[in-house]
């Protein structure tokens, strides 16, 4: 046994166990299995052109040595950029811990409690210093939550502006540049006149129906937005603000001024820099919007025992059910972000955000005051933490530069210096030195902070904030330790066992891929210094993105997309682009099967296009038939298709290269969704099989973790045609020559876990890659075969395979009065988490197992749900049943009474390896409705506990 091989611990069953898997499924080998299940003129003639595999110690060493080529300055750029604190206590036990990155999106509640409340608590936090009705879970990163707003607020236009085509939107000069520029991206295609000016001169016409402005500006002036809002609200003109949350600890809270949407990132809530990401967005509103609220919403309701619980609120918004209705594509939160965040709140409480942010400001304004003295003139009348100063912008940052110093350069005679939660009186001492050293003139040593502000009485925070007692109670390291031990103990996440969700793949993310995460040489980076401040970052960045297009058999790929939905945006913006490069912009019809994941035909019409359905033959597959008939007859506007592949039904269709080939003979595009990719890895490709760009989740197939909910990072990967149209970014050269705008805010998006991915992919190498693959395939259909004679699988390949997912048909049992939910929830009392249910047929489990379980726990998994259906057909009562009160929770089973007809040894320990490992869910089954028709999104007060 090679213990120095990363592919032994990645993949899940043994050598020994290979023979005994073959024979259950019915081949000889696994070269067999994969000849039977991937169609043979799509398989690759040659292996992957990657380097040989380094084993996990080898890794370690080599991205320690990459780390160190980064250079970790003293960095004040800003920019909705802020190198800030965070509490080794999260640090430890966050961001470190198993128990929080592996979780899935919380859509069994039952199994969630935990993250959900730390979810409450970040949507309480951000209500609360927002000074708005509600807020989601978070969003991607401040840019794209600003388009949502705009999006939100086209969305919302009443009638009568909708009559009249009222489609100008104003953005403020001052807001973040890169905001700007995302905002013209996603403006272009959604029928939106964007107009960007100076808000004093703003003309309150009627033919604006929305602004956005930025809170502090740009460059640190704090403007008074009352007046202007209240002439907004007066021409019917809804409002938007993208605030910096630290400042608004100390300045009036957007939603005193009546605005309808407040946006920006929680990223200075205790989150490293990681060069660009990942960090948690947030989102704010008004209650009357909540179905037009884009991403998740966590709400308070009730269970079966009327005990207080959490779930996911209003899940009719998914993107998967409004499909091409969506306002947004939105899929993919930054919960693991989020919950740090939350928990930077909860452990400083509103007191200790209020000594943070009166460090900072005094910090800003102390140095103000000794330029002021040094004869250096500091523009901003009024400012939280970033100074505007006049000075010569290249001499500064020459001398600033020499002793590891990065302020932001606007113009030649402007540099602006943003203050943060790191910095101390030494660090203002050497920025002094600095201009001292290049105007010739001495600096003072400053020894303490002038305690004075630099903002106008009006513009003063006088509410308070964070009032509930979950941010007044976790103050000392033991007490914030034990609070997120027992929120985890709540969630059933991969450390407990197989989370087997089809479409979601989630398999194991190594600790040696996780570890750089926490080194400063990589979270400290700001995403805007000058490049070759980042050497590290562009060293492994770029060989990430040649082994993606290596990996897709493509010419070029960009890793700024954020997610997942990202991706599909991006994606089929390159081909709007390449269209519109050759003179054939009318091209704007997108072919999309109906089996398609939501977010597909919601990212079509955001990218400007009119989506076509096409149908499904009864086996499942593409009806090629029908997609040839609408391709030829939309030929003269055909732009593209989006297609998965291997199918959503887990199968590799024969067809595809057909299907390819019609839609280019139709003069279209062909957009692969990468969800599958896992099946493909080493033996196929996107390129082969003849499309044009795919995007590809890294949090699926290449190992980052799904962090509860994201993060997410969905690169793409594109033909030689397109490689010109990648998207760029205003402030750091990215993409191709005829770059397409900013898909997120940051150069490269989520820069931080690419290091997972890169991590992944160096120590599998060509052979481990395949291998992962291979075994993939191998437990789906291992599965499928230990299923067969209690549960149909819906759709197989023309050979009976599965790719490396199945749908089982629970339909039948309905005869039975069970329904797939009830399955779902009676498997938590088997100590695991449901497959993806009733997608992407209703009343059906998708399974996707990975290649990371073992044969062992495969079996677990299989008998569980071979015990259940037992307990279906012996069932004698359609409600008194342990399938509908599932799942059982300590309580029920510790109750003096105990009302139902079956024991509490068959509800708790049904099989005898439960016992081993039991999972106690905190809560029974969740009441949905409740929940919705009694919508609360913030913490509750205690009495509320008590009522219910």
């Amino acid at each position: 046994m090679r213990t120095d091989s990363f592919a032994l611990r990645h993949i899940g069953p043994r050598e020994s166990n290979l023979q005994s898997m073959l024979d259950t499924i019915g081949v000889d080998s696994l070269e067999q299995l994969i000849y039977e299940t991937i169609p043979d003129d799509i398989r690759l003639k040659s292996p992957l052109n990657l380097p040989s595999a380094l084993s996990e110690n080898q890794y370690a060493e080599h991205i320690g040595k990459l780390s160190a080529k980064n250079k970790v300055f003293k960095t004040y750029i800003g920019l909705g950029y802020h190198q800030g604190i965070l509490p080794a206590v999260i640090q430890r036990n966050v961001l470190e811990n198993p128990g929080w990155y592996t979780a899935y999106t919380p859509y069994q509640a039952e199994i969630a409690q935990g993250r959900l409340e730390a979810l409450l608590n970040f949507q309480t936090m951000v209500s609360d210093l927002t000074g708005m009705e509600i807020a989601n879970a978070s969003l991607l990163d401040e840019s794209t939550a600003a388009a949502e707003a705009m999006g939100l607020l086209f969305a919302v236009r009443d009638r009568k502006q909708k009559k009249n085509d009222v489609n100008k939107f104003f953005v403020s000069e001052e807001t973040l540049p890169q905001t700007i520029e995302l905002i013209k991206t996603r403006a272009n295609f959604m029928g939106i006149d964007l107009v960007i000016g100076n808000h004093k001169e703003f003309d309150f016409n009627e033919k604006f129906f929305g602004a956005l402005v930025q809170y502090p500006g740009k460059h640190g002036q704090i403007y008074d937005y009352k007046d202007f809002v209240a002439n907004c609200k007066d021409a019917d003109i809804k409002v938007a603000v993208a605030a910096d949350i630290l400042s608004l600890v100390k300045l009036q809270a957007p939603g005193e001024l009546g605005v309808d949407v407040v946006v920006g990132t929680t990223q200075r809530f205790g989150i490293p820099l990681g060069y660009g990401g990942p960090h948690a967005a947030y989102f704010a509103t008004k209650e009357a919007y909540k179905r037009n609220l884009p991403g998740r919403i966590i709400g308070v309701t009730k269970d079966l025992d009327d005990n207080h619980a959490l779930r996911m609120a209003l899940q009719t918004r998914e993107q998967h059910i409004k499909r091409d209705r969506a306002t947004s594509n939105i899929c993919t939160a930054q919960v693991l972000l989020a919950v740090m965040a939350g928990m930077y709140a909860v452990y400083h409480g509103p007191k200790g955000l209020k000594y943070i942010a009166d460090t900072v400001h005094f910090s800003a304004v102390t140095l103000a005051e000794e330029l002021k003295k040094m004869g250096i003139e500091q523009l901003n009348s009024a400012y939280f933490d970033t100074l505007k100063v006049k000075a010569d912008a290249e001499k500064i940052k020459t001398e600033a530069e020499k002793n590891e110093i990065n302020f932001y350069y606007p113009d030649a005679e402007t540099v602006c210096i943003s203050l943060n939660e790191t910095t101390t009186r030494e660090d203002i001492n050497a920025i002094l030195q600095v201009f001292a050293t290049v105007s010739n003139k001495n600096s003072a040593n400053i020894e303490s902070l002038v305690e004075e502000e630099a903002i106008p009485s009006a513009l003063k925070r006088e509410t308070e904030f964070l009032t509930h007692e979950v941010f007044n109670m976790y103050h000392s390291e033991t007490e914030l330790m034990r609070y997120i031990k027992k929120l985890e103990r709540k969630d059933l996440s991969l450390n407990h066992s197989m989370i087997s969700l089809g479409s979601c793949t989630m398999k194991l993310n190594a600790a040696s891929e996780m570890l750089p995460l926490s080194n400063p040489q990589w979270g400290n980076i700001h995403p805007f210094v000058p490049i070759e401040q980042a050497e590290g970052y562009q060293i492994v960045l770029k060989k990430l993105e040649d082994q993606l297009t290596e990996i897709t058999g493509f010419a070029a790929t960009s890793l700024q997309p954020n997610s997942g939905a990202q991706g599909e945006y991006a994606g089929l913006m390159t081909i709007r682009a390449y269209h519109e490069a050759n003179g054939e912009k009318h091209r704007n019809i997108c072919l999309i099967p109906s089996s398609a994941h939501g977010t597909n035909p919601a990212s079509a019409v955001m990218a400007g296009m009119k989506v076509v359905v096409t149908k499904a033959s009864e086996n499942g597959n593409i009806d090629v038939d029908d997609l040839r008939e609408k391709a030829e007859k939309h030929k003269d506007n055909l732009a593209a298709i989006m297609v998965t592949y291997p199918s959503t039904h887990g199968v590799f269709e024969s067809a595809i290269k057909e299907i390819t080939q019609i839609i280019h003979d139709n003069g279209g595009q062909v957009y692969m969704d990468g969800a599958n990719m896992n099946a493909q890895v080493g033996l196929t490709n996107p390129g082969v099989i003849g499309a044009d760009v795919c995007h590809l989740n890294l949090h699926k197939t290449f190992a980052i973790p799904h962090g509860g909910g994201g993060p997410g990072v969905g690169p793409i990967c594109v033909a030689e045609q397109l490689k010109p149209f990648l998207p760029g970014n205003p402030l750091i050269k990215t993409g191709g020559d005829k770059a397409i705008g900013p898909i997120s805010s940051a150069p490269w998006g989520s820069s931080l876990v690419c290091l997972i991915s890169y991590g992944y992919i160096t120590m599998l190498g060509t052979k481990g890659l395949q291998k992962a693959t291979e075994y993939a395939i191998l437990n789906a259909n291992y599965v499928k075969e230990r299923l067969s004679e209690h549960y149909k699988t819906l759709y197989s390949g023309e050979r009976g395979r599965a790719a490396h997912e199945m749908i089982l048909d629970c339909r039948p049992f309905k005869e039975n009065g069970i329904e797939v939910v009830d399955i779902a929830k009676r498997l938590i009392d088997y100590g695991f988490h449901a497959p993806t249910v009733s997608f992407p047929v209703a009343g059906t489990m998708m399974i996707e197992p990975t290649e990371s379980e073992s044969k062992a726990e495969l079996d677990r998994f299989c008998d569980a749900l071979i015990s259940i259906k037992q307990e279906i057909l012996d069932l004698e009562n359609e409600e008194d049943n342990v399938l509908k009160n599932a799942p059982h929770t300590i309580g029920m089973l510790t109750a003096n009474d105990w009302k139902f007809s079956y024991s509490r040894q068959k509800a708790a320990y049904p099989l005898d390896f439960v016992a081993e490992n039991k999972f106690w869910p905190s809560v029974r089954r969740v009441d949905e409705a409740y929940g919705d028709r009694n919508l609360m999104c913030t913490c509750p007060p205690i009495e509320e506990y008590m009522e219910v």
